[in-house]
C-alpha cells in the first residue's frame, strides 16, 4: 500500500498532545490523517487533514469514524473496545489491536496478565469496589500501608493513592480497585519498546523518572538512566519479554521499579507514545512518534539510540492559577543552548495540568541535569486571571 502523498487515511483516536506530536511525523511523510476527540479545542485540530468531535467511549461514534480510514491507532487507552472489535471484523486495520488494549485498559486485568505470564510485578489483590477493600482493612485482613489504584480511567497520577491509615480510603470513589503492596525502590524506570507488524523489535535506552511528590506526576525524564549497565540490560530484557507476551504492534511503554535489592518489577504499561519518550524528538536518531508510525504501517524501524544525553521537564499548570494560559519567562529558556520547548496548544491552564514539556540535550549528563533544574525554576505556567 502506498501511504505517502496518496489516498491512504490514518485515523487517530484522541486529539491530545500525543496525537499532535504523532501528526508532526505524518506531516513529514505526507500521510493523510483523520482525528477524533471529544474537545472542540483538541491540540490535534490544527495539524490533521480532518477533525471530528465526538465521544471516544461511544460505540457508534468510534465505529463510524473508523469506517472512514484504512488504519486506526490511538493516543489514549480510554476508547470503546467493542467498536474496535467490530471494525477489525470488517477488515479495518487497528494497531495496537483491540485484544492488546483489552489486556491493558483495565489495570486489574493488566496485573492478572503479569501474574499469568510470570512477569515480575508487585503483589496485589483485586477488589470489586473500594467499600469491599475498606471492610477488609477494618477486619484486619489487609495490612497498612499499601497503594490503592482504581482499575479504570486513571491517568497522570489520578486514580492512585498511598493508604497509610484506614481513613485515607474515606474520600476515594467506590469503584473497582487494586490493593498493591508498597515497594521500597531506588528508581522508577521506563523502557519504550517498538514492534512492527513483521515482528521487527527495538528498545529505546532506559530512562529514569523523577516524580512531583504531591501531584504524582513525572517532573523529569532522564536519559540515559543513571544506573549500572547490568541493571539497564536487565530492564531492557524484561521490557522485551513483556512486549513479546503482549504481542503488540506499535509502541509499548513499560514502567518499572528498581527495588532496593536491584530487582526489576513491572508497574504498568501503555500501548502508545508515552511521556517517558518525549525527549526522543530531540535526543534520539528516531523519535518514539516516528517509530510508532513506522511500526503500525509495517515500515522498517528507525534507530532508537540516543545522539546525546536528554532530559525532559514537564510543564504543568502552577498551583493557584486557572484560566487563560501564560508561559512566563519562556524567552529566557529559549536563550539557553540545547533547550527546546513544546507547547501543547491547551488554551486553559489549571493546577498540575500538563501544558507542555521542555527537552534539554547536552553531551554532558551533569550539565544537562543542571540546565533542566534552571529551566524548571525559570519558566512558569500561570494565567492572566489568577
Amino acid at each position: 500500500m502506498n501511504y505517502f502523498s496518496s489516498d491512504f487515511k490514518l485515523g487517530i483516536l484522541g486529539g491530545g498532545q500525543l496525537g499532535k506530536m504523532l501528526l508532526a511525523e505524518t506531516r513529514k511523510f505526507d500521510i493523510q490523517t483523520y482525528v477524533l476527540d471529544p474537545s472542540e479545542e483538541a491540540p490535534c485540530k490544527i495539524a490533521c487533514n480532518k477533525f471530528f468531535q465526538g465521544d471516544l467511549m461511544d460505540f457508534q461514534t468510534v465505529y463510524d469514524f473508523g469506517k472512514q480510514v484504512d488504519v486506526l491507532t490511538f493516543e489514549i487507552e480510554l476508547v470503546n473496545i467493542e467498536a474496535l472489535e467490530k471494525l477489525e471484523s470488517e477488515d479495518i486495520i487497528v494497531y495496537p489491536s483491540s485484544r492488546t488494549l483489552k489486556e491493558i485498559q483495565n489495570k486489574g486485568i493488566q496485573k492478572d496478565f503479569y501474574a499469568q505470564h510470570k512477569i515480575p510485578t508487585a503483589d496485589y489483590i483485586r477488589f470489586e469496589n473500594t467499600e469491599t477493600l475498606r471492610i477488609a482493612v477494618k477486619n484486619d485482613k489487609i495490612q497498612l500501608p499499601f497503594i490503592w489504584k482504581c482499575t479504570e480511567f486513571g491517568y497522570d497520577g489520578n486514580g492512585v493513592k498511598v493508604i497509610r491509615k484506614s481513613t485515607d480510603l474515606d474520600d476515594l470513589p467506590n469503584v473497582e480497585c487494586i490493593k498493591e503492596e508498597m515497594i521500597p525502590f531506588k528508581n522508577e524506570l521506563a523502557v519504550i519498546v517498538c514492534r512492527n507488524i513483521s515482528g521487527e523489535i527495538k528498545t529505546y535506552p532506559v530512562v529514569e523518572m523523577e516524580f512531583h511528590p504531591e501531584a504524582n506526576q513525572v517532573e523529569y525524564v532522564i536519559c540515559p538512566a543513571r544506573i549500572d549497565e547490568k541493571i539497564a540490560q536487565k530492564a531492557r530484557k524484561i521490557a522485551l519479554d513483556v512486549s513479546k507476551k503482549f504481542n503488540h504492534v506499535g509502541l509499548l511503554a513499560v514502567e518499572m521499579f528498581q527495588t532496593e535489592d536491584d530487582k526489576i518489577l513491572v508497574n504498568e504499561v501503555a500501548p502508545r507514545p508515552h511521556n517517558s519518550g518525549h525527549h526522543t524528538i530531540e535526543a534520539s536518531y528516531t523519535s518514539q512518534f516516528e517509530n510508532h508510525i513506522r511500526a503500525i504501517l509495517d515500515l522498517p524501524l528507525g534507530n532508537t539510540d540516543s545522539k546525546m544525553a536528554g532530559i525532559m521537564v514537564n510543564l504543568v499548570g502552577e498551583e493557584g492559577f486557572s484560566g487563560n494560559v501564560i508561559y512566563e519567562n519562556i524567552e529566557k529558556i529559549l536563550a539557553i543552548d540545547g533547550v527546546t520547548p513544546h507547547i501543547y496548544g491547551k488554551k486553559q491552564t489549571r493546577p498540575f495540568r500538563k501544558m507542555g514539556h521542555v527537552t534539554i540535550v547536552n553531551e554532558d549528563m551533569k550539565k544537562a541535569r543542571k540546565i533542566a533544574e534552571e529551566v524548571k525554576n525559570t519558566i512558569r505556567v500561570i494565567s492572566s486571571n489568577s
